[in-house]
This record gives structure tokens, C-alpha cells and sequence, in this order.
């Protein structure tokens, strides 16, 4: 390929001359004039009669609503953007990704190609008729005659062709008139009124749907002229509402005259319906000739233009020759040479209601994905997303999206079903072929925004050991190993967790600044060469050992925070895991596991790395020498969380425990019974005696080990005393576990930290509800006492309080003593009952819990 030419596909869009069209001729006429086109003049009338005047105006507003919630989707992502060439293509790809955009790219591209037969087919219908050749095949020829003609203003330019879109648009203009005179002179209420219902027989709705959406589509070309537009933030909206907003009135108001001015049944059957409504028909032949030709037009402008922006985003190889412009405007004649070669293709089909519903599809989707990357936009909440134009929702966009695909699949179920998945086989084929981002799109901000949510929801959820996930700081001060450690962190991750690779730089100074950053680039080179998911970190500390300790109680967020410590084994000698030569690995590994963090150990040695290799999937074994207790348990959730990747998806686990000979069967049993229990599938294998030897003998030959280590007088040794050294060496690739949690392997949803604060909340509750009874009875045994004693007091001022003859005094007498009794056991129960409230409120709050006036927890509230 000659020099020159291979610039243009490095050819920035910011290379380009600015635009010099402005709103109105850059925007506003292009898309009025598209969508004043071909429909309004040969199928509203046939909308009408097919589906009588109720129905067409709701055809008529499903359609422009979509195109009123796609405009304002377009208005707030062109105001956030400085939209440069390609129009919808661009915006879309620069939110939702080279995917997407890739695939609506091709999509709209076709759909303009296609739009341009389209047009043209409809003014070889009107222009056949007017001549006196009676040939099946002559509305094709004068389409194809059609394109020819409008392929040189093309070809010339963008400018070229806005100076006959004036024409055209006066032409439109006074065609209308014409139309609306003649409507008017001949307006019939009594026929407006037959004209209301559907007609028997007619069209489906959504056939009659399909026909007349095209008619919308146009509000979309001010934005396939982006690149030619002085100011698009400013002109995109600007244009794109009004042309939007006079077309709705155009439209509902000719399909009112069309169903005032003639029956059904001569609308359904002759496409020339406005012609016998309008005061004079030829301007109405004028009209639809300005009408076909601008709408073909517009689109032989639009068309190109994506092709180029795509191409020039090299985003497909083989569409690289279409970045190549003409002139200081750029104009990308390449493309429009293969828009006319598409389009004469189309011309082939020949009926105009053939093509319809294809370009109805095309449409739909791109107008879906527009809508939908304004609300992926918005759904991001990014600081950068700041659109000048305010007034929208994100409700809306989304609303849009959905909108536009159950209309497709509305229209044609199978037909939408081919088209999605048409988009969704560009798109995994860029997934696969693209490269790495060529540009900053929304999705890194998107899933920012999902991050910072999940994390706000996770924290407001109590912990709970099912929901354990392995994350690891693996530190390694040999790079040579770091490969091997690396591999083994993703491992034991099991799919679930996530590892992060720590290198620790002793120093203090500027100086320390630069070399951060070099091994900050060396190791993300060395992830991206091993196509690592672990994420790296490069911490200047003034020691290693403040620096492992502020990195365990500093790492993370929220509820994500470091569990798991990955070093290296390079002896037990002084200085060997982190090159310390002031302390030793116990005294080391005991500042992990004090803050909390499991301890791993991987002895790797080249050799035993390349042994597992030479195993074959299938005949791999690790062994898990088992201990009951938290260290055991952990390994033998790591050996099966390895057992999920795919080196290790057919490896036989072993467990290995101690017992002694008279209980190794009961042993064995307890055992089998807990991994059922588990569930993990392991064999179990009882060892009588052990030692270094019994340990090499058993676990030689396996592909991996765990093994639990204790510290002892600061020194690394084996769970039952011996030392390390010896037995490493003649060991497969082995791990050396110590874990610093509780390890449950089979916690039930009911237990842990959630049940035990339900627990404690309906304590409170019952007590609350108690202290609330007894209260009430309190309150009424002392009314009760109350009126005892004020009865007792009146019959004793009535007579004498020692005649013990008076029967009633006698009894007034014992009801207050009862009255009395019953008000201090009511009291001292209720004062009990608040004794309980307040020591289950007390239990309450010990948790963390806040408790509001209705002994409601509102911490729950207050995290969100």
C-alpha cells in the first residue's frame, strides 16, 4: 500500500478542518427533510385507510415517541461529548465500548445504505406512472437512475448537497400547502367521523407499523453530519428537537385531513392519496420527487460518514481504505461509492413495503442502543457526565431502549430475534478480535459506580462464614518466583476471590518516587505477560516489617480487606521470606497472623514446579495433612477451591490424619462423615505413626501439599514438632498453612453474626411487648385501687369506722386490700419487664446495634 494513503488510517478526527454548517443547515433541514419524506406522500394516506384514523394516530404517536425519548437521549449525550465525525457511531461507541460500537457501526451504516434504495424505490413508484412505458421493472430503473443523479452531489461534498436541500426543502413546503389547502376546501366531518374505526379487514397493526416507522427515522442525520457541524453540542439538540417537533405536528394533522377528506377504502387502495386531497396534485408529483430525493440524500450523506469514522477507528482491517477523505472537508467519496453499490443492490428487490420493515429493524436497534448508552451513561454517575441539556431522565433512556426492542419484536418476533442476534455476533467477534481500548468509554466508570453500590449494600449485610472468599497479598522479593507464586495465588482464589501481588520497597526520598514507579511498570508488564487477573501494588516503607504490618490493616475497603498472607520459602534461615536479617520467619509471620491474615507458605523449587507439569490433569493428587482445626479446615477448602480451575478440575484430594491404631476405623468413619457433611470429596487415609519419613513417604508422589506449620521458639516447624527443612526437600511443591480465623466449613444460614442479632432484636422485642402489658395491667390496678380507696373513704365520712356490723364498709374494706395487693404485684412486674427491655437494649447496642424508640435496628439505615 502506498505511503500516503496508509496516513489517512492514522488520520485523527481532530486532523480534519473544522465544520462550517451550522444548526439550521447542518441539522434541522437534513432531518426535517428525512423525515418529511417518502412515507408522509405514499403511505400515511395507506396508514390511514388500513387502519382507520384512531389507530393510525396511535401508530403515529408510538413511533414519534420513540423518537422523542431517542432525541433526548441524543440531546444529553451530545451535550457531554465534543461529538466529532460518525454521529451515532460515535456516541455510541465512545460510552458503551469498541463492541457495541463496532456492531451498531456496520448496523447503521446498512440501514442508511439500505435507506437510500429505499427512498429512491418510492420516487421510481410516483415518476413510473407519468410516463407512458408500461414496464413491470421501470420504477427500478428510474431508482437506479435516482441514485446516479445524487451520487455526484455525494460525491462533491457535503456542501454541494446542503445547497440543494434548500431547493428541495421550498419545494416540500409548498407541497404541503397544496395539501392542506385541498383538505381543507374539501374537509368532511360526517366522513371524519366513518373514518375514526378500523376498517374490517385491514392490515395488522404492527405490518402497518413497520410501513410507516421509517417515516420517524430521520431526526437521526443532523448527527450522521457531526464532523460538519461548527458547534454539534450546541446544533445537535437544537436541530434535532425542532425538526422533531414540527414533523409530530405535520404528521397528526395529515392524518386528520387524510381521514376528513376520503374514505378508507380509497386510502387502503391507492398509494396517491394526497394527490386527490390537494388543492393543486402536481405540486403534490413536485413534492414527493423534492421528498424522495432529499430523504435518499440525506442518507447518502450519513452513510459514508459512518463507514469512515468506523474505519477509522480501525476497528474492522478490512474497512481501513474507507478512512481515506477527499478534500479539506474530508469527504469520504470511498464510502459513498460502496453506499451506491449497496443501494443499487437494494433497488434490486423493487418494493418499497419489502424494504420498509428492514429499515423499521435497522433503526430500532440503533435507536435502542442510543438509548440505552444515555442511560449507561447516566447509570454510571460519573463526575465527567455533566450533558448541558437538563432535561432528562435516566428512567426515560431506559424506558426508550425497551420501548424500541419490544416494538421489534412486536413487528416481527423472528425478524428481531435475527437482528439482535446478528449485533450480538459483530460484538463477539470484536470481543475476541479488538485489541485493547483504543478510547476511554463509560464502562470503567460504570462498573466504578457498581463497586462503590455492592460494596455500600455489603457492608450493610452482617458477615457470615459461607460467605468467606479467599484474598490474598502474595509478597514475593524474587521475581524469579513471583511467576509460580502468581499461578498458585489463582489457584487456591478458586474463582471466587481476588490476589493482589505486593512488592515492598525499603527507603525513604524523591528517589524512591522513581523507583516505585519503574517496579509499578515492571510488574504490570509481567502480569499482562502471564495474563494475570492479580492486581499490583508497590508500597516505599521505611522497613518491611512496618510495611507488612500497615499493609494488612490497611489493605482494602469496606468489607473487603486482606485475609490470606502468599509468601515464599527460601529456608528457614534469618532474612529468607523477606529478606529480613533482623528477625526470624516466626517472628515475621506472627506480625500476619496477630492482625488476622492465614499464613501460606509455598516452597516452589524449578524442578518440583516443572513435576506438576509433567502430571497429567487427571492423575494430580494433593495432599491435605488434617489437623481438626481451623488450619486443617482451611486447607482443605483451599485444595478444593483449586480443584475449580482447570489444571486441577480432575485431581484426586487426600486427606491424611493421625490416629492411633486401636481408633483408626471410628477415625476414618468421623472423618468420611464430615466431608459428606462438607461436601467435598476426598479420600481418606489414616496414618498410625509420624514422622519426617512417614510425611516424605506418604506425600512424595503427589503433584501438591498442604501442610500446617506451627511457630516454635521463632522458628517454622511442623504441626507435630519437626523441623521443616528436611522434609521440604524431598516433598512435592508444598504449602505451609497456618490460619488465623475460625473456619467453618458447614455454617448454616441461621447461625453466625445475622442469627445472633435476630436473636438478640426479638429478645427485645418480646420484652418490649411485655413491659408494654404489664404496664397497662399496672396502670389499671391502680385505677382499680384508686376508686377502692376513694369508695372505703366515703363510707367511712358517711358513718363509723369501727362498726364492724356495717356489711358494705366491711367489704369496701377487703376489696381495697385486694386492690392493693393486685397494684403492687402489676408494679413489681412491670418494673421487671422494664428491667428486661433494658438489659436486652443493653445486649443490643453491644453488638453495634442502634435501637430507635420503636426498638427498631437503624444501623441498617445509617449505613445506607
Amino acid at each position: 500500500m502506498p505511503q500516503n494513503d496508509n496516513r489517512h488510517f492514522h488520520r485523527s478526527r481532530d486532523s480534519v478542518s473544522p465544520g462550517t454548517l451550522g444548526t439550521f443547515a447542518g441539522v434541522f433541514t437534513p432531518s426535517i427533510m428525512t423525515i418529511l419524506g417518502i412515507i408522509l406522500f405514499m403511505r400515511l394516506g395507506y396508514v390511514v385507510g388500513n387502519a382507520g384514523l384512531a389507530r393510525a394516530l396511535i401508530i403515529v404517536a408510538v413511533a414519534n415517541a420513540i423518537s422523542i425519548l431517542t432525541s433526548i437521549s441524543l440531546a444529553a449525550i451530545a451535550t457531554n461529548l465534543k461529538v466529532k465525525s460518525g454521529g451515532d457511531y460515535y456516541l455510541i461507541s465512545r460510552t458503551l465500548g469498541i463492541e457495541f460500537g463496532g456492531s451498531i457501526g456496520i448496523v447503521l451504516y446498512l440501514a442508511q445504505s439500505v435507506s437510500i434504495a429505499f427512498y429512491c424505490i418510492g420516487f421510481g413508484e410516483i415518476i413510473a406512472p407519468l410516463l407512458a412505458l408500461q414496464k413491470s421493472y421501470l420504477p427500478q430503473i428510474i431508482a437506479a437512475a435516482a441514485i446516479a443523479f445524487l451520487f455526484v452531489f455525494a460525491w462533491l461534498g457535503a456542501d454541494w448537497a446542503t445547497r440543494f436541500q434548500y431547493i428541495v426543502m421550498t419545494i416540500l413546503g409548498v407541497a404541503l400547502v397544496s395539501f392542506f389547502a385541498g383538505g381543507f376546501l374539501k374537509w368532511d366531518s360526517h366522513l371524519l367521523s366513518q373514518n375514526w374505526a378500523t376498517p374490517p379487514g385491514g392490515i395488522s397493526f404492527w405490518v402497518l407499523f413497520a410501513i410507516f416507522f421509517p417515516a420517524v427515522t430521520g431526526f437521526t442525520q443532523g448527527v450522521s453530519m457531526s464532523g460538519n457541524l461548527k458547534d454539534p453540542g450546541h446544533s445537535l439538540p437544537l436541530g434535532t428537537f425542532m425538526a422533531v417537533g414540527i414533523s409530530i405536528i405535520i404528521y397528526f394533522l395529515a392524518a386528520i385531513t387524510f381521514a376528513a377528506t376520503l374514505p378508507n377504502s380509497v386510502m387502503a387502495q391507492h398509494y396517491d392519496a394526497m394527490r386527490r386531497v390537494a388543492y393543486l396534485d402536481y405540486l403534490i408529483t413536485a413534492g414527493v420527487v423534492a421528498a424522495t430525493l432529499s430523504s435518499a440524500m440525506a442518507s447518502f450523506l450519513g452513510a459514508p460518514r459512518i463507514l469512515q469514522s468506523l474505519a477509522s477507528d480501525r476497528i474492522f482491517p478490512i474497512l481501513m481504505p474507507f478512512a481515506k477523505g477527499h478534500g479539506p472537508s474530508d469527504n469520504p467519496r470511498r464510502g459513498v461509492l460502496l453506499s451506491a453499490g449497496i443501494a443499487f443492490a437494494t433497488v434490486s428487490l423493487g418494493k418499497l413495503n419489502l424494504i420498509a420493515p428492514v429499515v423499521s429493524m435497522f433503526f430500532l436497534i440503533s435507536y435502542g442502543l442510543l438509548n440505552y448508552a444515555t442511560f449507561y451513561e447516566a447509570r454510571a454517575a460519573s463526575p465527567s457526565f455533566r450533558p448541558r441539556f437538563r432535561w432528562f431522565d435516566w428512567r426515560l433512556c431506559l424506558l426508550g431502549a425497551l420501548v424500541c426492542l419490544a416494538v421489534m419484536l412486536a413487528i416481527d418476533f423472528k425478524s428481531g430475534i435475527i437482528a439482535v442476534a446478528f449485533l450480538l455476533a459483530i460484538f463477539q467477534y470484536l470481543k475476541r478480535t479488538a485489541g485493547p481500548a483504543r478510547w476511554a468509554d463509560s464502562r470503567y466508570s460504570y462498573h466504578l459506580q457498581l463497586i462503590r453500590e455492592h460494596l455500600l449494600a455489603t457492608t450493610a449485610e452482617p458477615e457470615h462464614p459461607r460467605n468467606w472468599r479467599p484474598q490474598i497479598l502474595a509478597i514475593s522479593t524474587d521475581p524469579q518466583r513471583t511467576e509460580q507464586l502468581l499461578r498458585f495465588s489463582s489457584w487456591i482464589e478458586g474463582n471466587s476471590g481476588l490476589s493482589t501481588v505486593v512488592r515492598l520497597l525499603e527507603g525513604d526520598g524523591l528517589a524512591m518516587l522513581k523507583l516505585k514507579a519503574e517496579n509499578e511498570k515492571e510488574l504490570e508488564a509481567q502480569l499482562a505477560e502471564l495474563k494475570s487477573t492479580a492486581f499490583p501494588l508497590v508500597m516505599v516503607v521505611p522497613d518491611k516489617v512496618t510495611g507488612l504490618q500497615s499493609l494488612i490493616q490497611a489493605y482494602g475497603i469496606g468489607p473487603l480487606h486482606a485475609n490470606t498472607l502468599l509468601l515464599n520459602w527460601h529456608g528457614e534461615s534469618r532474612a529468607k521470606i523477606l529478606g529480613l536479617q533482623e528477625m526470624s520467619n516466626g517472628q515475621l509471620l506472627q506480625r500476619g497472623l496477630r492482625y488476622g491474615c492465614n499464613v501460606v507458605v509455598l516452597d516452589i523449587k524449578d524442578d518440583k514446579w516443572a513435576a506438576i507439569e509433567a502430571i497429567p490433569k487427571e492423575e494430580r493428587r494433593i495432599d491435605v495433612w488434617w489437623q481438626d482445626d481451623d488450619t486443617g479446615r482451611f486447607m482443605l477448602l483451599v485444595s478444593y477451591l483449586m480443584t475449580r480451575n482447570e489444571p486441577w478440575r480432575d485431581a484426586t484430594i487426600r486427606l491424611l490424619a493421625f490416629e492411633k491404631e486401636e481408633s483408626r476405623t471410628e477415625r476414618h468413619a468421623s472423618l468420611e462423615a464430615m466431608l459428606e457433611e462438607i461436601r467435598i470429596d476426598a479420600q481418606v487415609v489414616i496414618i498410625s505413626e509420624i514422622s519426617d519419613d512417614v510425611i516424605v513417604e506418604n506425600s512424595e508422589d503427589a503433584a501438591l501439599a498442604f501442610l500446617p506449620f506451627r511457630i516454635r521458639q521463632n522458628q517454622m516447624v511442623d504441626f507435630w514438632g519437626h523441623s521443616l527443612e528436611s522434609q521440604l526437600f524431598l516433598l512435592p511443591v508444598t504449602a505451609m498453612v497456618m490460619a488465623a480465623e475460625d473456619i467453618d466449613l458447614d455454617a448454616a444460614p441461621e447461625e453466625g453474626e445475622a442469627a445472633e442479632t435476630a436473636a438478640v432484636l426479638d429478645t427485645l422485642t418480646d420484652a418490649q411487648k411485655a413491659a408494654r402489658r404489664t404496664e397497662k395491667e399496672a396502670e389499671k390496678s391502680k385505677a382499680k385501687m384508686i376508686a377502692a380507696k376513694e369508695k372505703f373513704e366515703s363510707l367511712i365520712a358517711d358513718g363509723d369506722p369501727d362498726d364492724d356490723e356495717d356489711d358494705e364498709l366491711r367489704k369496701a374494706k377487703k376489696d381495697l386490700k385486694r386492690a392493693e395487693e393486685l397494684a403492687q404485684k402489676t408494679s413489681r412486674r412491670a418494673a421487671k419487664a422494664a428491667a428486661k427491655v433494658q438489659q436486652a437494649e443493653q445486649e443490643a447496642q453491644s453488638l453495634g446495634l442502634v435501637i430507635d424508640e420503636n426498638g427498631e435496628d437503624k444501623s441498617k439505615d445509617d449505613s445506607k
